[in-house]
């Protein structure tokens, strides 16, 4: 089987990206030709990868979505593959992978979350908004260029992910397909604990059994850094032992660690910024949250339950069906608090054991072999019928 791979960046880091990395790899091992179609990358997880780069120059964020998505249309066409699987925001593809969830939706749920006042006064980010919602609108439409000249087959991560885009394109059940994410249960383990875990406390001065929250995320306000920190000072006064580590990207860190001084809780604050070792960051901590505004199915929900934290999480995080079950972590409730964020963070903290174990159980039965192997089958479906 011939398979292009679309989307915009390769790299080892970022979720999607990590997914483009883990399946590129398995299909090349399975005996397919495997080209990665994209604007930048890094070294490929397999040596058989091959790599197609349309790069072009651009004005902004907008633009380079916009012309990407036109290069590899006009790429595709002259360049025919058995099967074109979508990563990302492009529109010529057989299948495509809804891993960032439907734009609006991130729009409604969690945008204004990740802008100042003045951003949202002068409507930033409006353009690229504008083009994303046609690249999806292009992107699930019937196509003559398509297998069957249908609608592509879409993928959707999490069981949210699909209600949001049947609803919101009009499609039958049909035209798609449930893939949970999953987690390299061997890069993320609770063994880790002791080794590099227990280095990345000791170096943050962390060596007289302190409690340590873990939040790790891009895009703080998205995320909810702001009600976390909020719920780290309810509790501050009740807990010595409590302490918080922040890990991730964010061009506004410098103002969350000013919140953090505001709340009184700065010195029980480690802002680490963005790292490539989330391993070793879950491993050092005793409990994750995650209070999202939005996630179609954030694989650190996945990568903390195999590292043994117990989760805590809302329900607009696809991967929350994870953790339903109360045992290996919570779900907070539709617009949380920060009371019960606290409250939430507390009980885990008191029975992070059994926690710790059942959360251990879920990432297994949901290793991330399982996926590649579950989306393999799929494509070599659907070349097959192309053939």
């Amino acid at each position: 089987m011939q398979i292009a791979l679309v989307h915009m960046r390769h790299a080892h880091s970022g979720g999607t990206e990590r997914y483009l990395n883990l399946l590129s790899a398995h299909l090349a091992e399975s005996g397919h030709r495997v080209t990665v179609i994209c604007r930048t990358h890094e070294e490929p997880s397999h040596a058989d990868i091959q790599f197609v780069v349309l790069k072009q120059a651009t004005l902004g964020s907008a633009s380079r979505m916009w012309r990407f998505a036109k290069a590899a249309e006009r790429y595709l066409q002259k360049n025919p593959f058995d099967v074109v699987f979508g990563l990302g925001r492009t529109w010529t593809h057989d299948v495509v992978r809804l891993g960032g969830g439907c734009h609006q939706t991130y729009f409604e749920l969690a945008h204004a979350a990740t802008q100042s006042p003045v951003e949202r006064l002068f409507r930033k980010g409006h353009l690229k908004h504008k083009w994303a919602l046609e690249i999806e609108r292009r992107a699930y439409a019937p196509s003559p260029d398509r297998i069957g000249g249908a609608r592509p087959v879409i993928i959707a991560n999490s069981d949210l992910v699909q209600r949001d885009v049947i609803a919101r394109y009009d499609l039958d059940e049909s035209d798609t397909r449930v893939i949970y994410n999953g987690v390299d249960n061997r890069r993320f383990h609770p063994a880790l604990r002791e080794t590099v875990g227990a280095e990345l406390r000791a170096s943050l001065g962390w060596t007289g059994g302190e409690k340590v929250l873990l939040f790790l995320g891009t895009g703080y306000g998205r995320k909810g850094l702001d009600l976390v920190l909020e719920a780290v000072a309810r509790m501050a006064t009740k807990d010595e032992a409590l302490r918080l580590l922040v890990v991730g990207y964010d061009s506004s860190k410098a103002q969350y660690e000013a919140r953090a001084a505001e709340l009184g809780v700065a010195e029980r604050c480690r802002f680490l910024g963005g790292r490539r070792d989330a391993e070793v960051c879950f491993a050092a901590a005793d409990v994750y949250v995650l209070p999202t505004r939005y996630d179609p199915f954030a694989n650190s929900t996945l990568e903390a339950m195999a590292s043994g934290l117990p989760t805590i999480t809302t329900p607009t995080n696809g991967g929350c069906v994870m953790v339903a079950d109360g045992r290996g972590g919570s779900v907070l409730s539709e617009s949380p608090s920060a009371e019960e964020v606290a409250e939430k963070i507390q009980y885990w903290f008191l029975h992070r054991e059994e926690g710790a174990k059942a959360a251990r159980q879920v990432a297994e039965a949901n290793d991330a072999q399982f996926m590649v192997t579950k989306t393999r089958e799929l494509l070599e479906n659907l070349a097959g019928r192309r053939a």
